[in-house]
């Protein structure tokens, strides 16, 4: 894959992603607005056109309310967001004592390019993932499974670890934090709606007569309100999935560029595949991960592109050779020695052909009568 080619995707990928993250924060005020025209619409039962002036009027007054909230959230997601995922995927920093073997692998990527290395962290899980977090370069950390660390050899650690860091690289970790935080907050605003929408419903309802019902926009603004909070909240989602979609192939390309070895990181994730779930982590999370298995309808919230067209992708544009599906052996219980054989410590000793008195027989010997 050639290095411009390479470089124009990720400027191009990078354009698109500041316009998708523009979209999701718009989406905060199509919420408000829809908030802003439920409570209208609950609050007095008048033509649909008055309710929506209202509710743009009331959009303008808000304004500065939401972007503060929204601005707040995103802060406390940029100093706590770390620590937040440590503590539900139970990961914790290590040292180059600790891990001698990972930490050297990430420390001559970083080496090799340049780059500042990031924090180097394990989560004692059997599952085979990684995942790279953080908005700075004091906070960028790279996450490793204790099942990928036994599963891979050492070129494919490496080639996994090429992958993380060429997320963090082209600002695809920032980028996925920053778009997760909004769409947190989206998510927030939405079920704050609802909540307060259905508590007027139940603990409001007859507040207006029959009469008042049958006239005016209420009715139509409510519905209107609803389809608004749901068409964001699926916006939201499709925003977050596209941002993960696009940049796992990217980052394939850059784990091989990193490390010359495009036959690792296909052999990497020909046995990631299908073995990635983390069962502690959420969503957001397994959207950040080398592979997520979790699937919604017909592939449609699928985070990631399947192993196989990544796969494609990797032979087709880097030269590498697809094994196809690998089985993995069980592996064997830490200390657990084979067990003892008869003809050896290492199994079966081949037996040795008995000594012949005379020359060999053969092409260059004489013949047997």
């Amino acid at each position: 894959m050639a290095a411009y080619g390479l470089y124009s995707h990720i400027q191009s990928n990078r354009r698109r992603s500041v316009a998708l993250l523009i979209g999701l924060f718009f989406l905060v005020y199509v919420l408000v607005f829809a908030g802003a025209l439920l409570a209208e619409a609950l609050t007095v039962n008048s033509p649909l056109d008055y309710l929506v002036q209202a509710a743009l009027y009331d959009l303008t007054k808000a304004f500065p309310f939401a972007t503060a909230a929204a601005i707040i959230w995103i802060l406390i997601a940029y100093k706590f967001h770390q620590s937040m995922i440590d503590a539900v995927t139970g990961g914790h920093e290590v040292t180059r004592t600790e891990e001698p073997r990972l930490y050297n692998l990430l420390e001559n990527l970083c080496i090799s390019r340049g780059i500042t290395m990031p924090k180097l962290k394990i989560t004692d899980d059997e599952a085979l993932n990684a995942f790279a977090t953080g908005l700075n370069e004091k906070q960028y950390s790279i996450t490793v499974t204790r099942g990928l660390i036994a599963a891979l050899n050492d070129a494919e650690l490496e080639a996994v670890l090429g992958h993380e860091l060429t997320h963090i690289r082209n600002g695809d970790v920032r980028m996925l934090v920053i778009a997760v935080v909004i769409a947190g907050v989206i998510s927030f605003f939405g079920e704050m709606i609802f909540r307060i929408f259905f508590q007027n419903v139940f603990w409001g309802r007859g507040r207006r007569s029959s009469s008042d019902d049958r006239k005016g926009g209420a009715g139509l603004a409510i519905i209107i309100a609803i389809a608004l909070i749901v068409v964001a909240w699926v916006l939201s989602l499709v925003i977050r999935f596209a941002l993960s979609r696009k940049r796992e192939y990217l980052a394939d390309a850059g784990s091989v560029e990193l490390t010359k070895n495009p036959n690792a990181m296909i052999s990497a994730l020909r046995k990631i595949e299908g073995r990635g779930e983390l069962a502690s982590a959420n969503s957001a999370v397994m959207e950040m991960c080398v592979d997520n298995p979790r699937e919604g309808f017909a592939d449609l919230f699928a985070t990631h592109p399947s192993v196989d067209s990544r796969v494609e992708a990797l032979v087709k544009f880097a030269g590498g050779h697809d094994p196809g599906p690998l089985v993995l052996e069980a592996p064997e219980e830490p200390g657990q020695l084979p067990p003892p054989s008869a003809d050896g410590p290492w199994g079966e000793v081949p037996q040795q052909p008995a000594p012949q008195a005379g020359p060999p027989a053969g092409p260059w010997g004489p013949k047997q009568s």
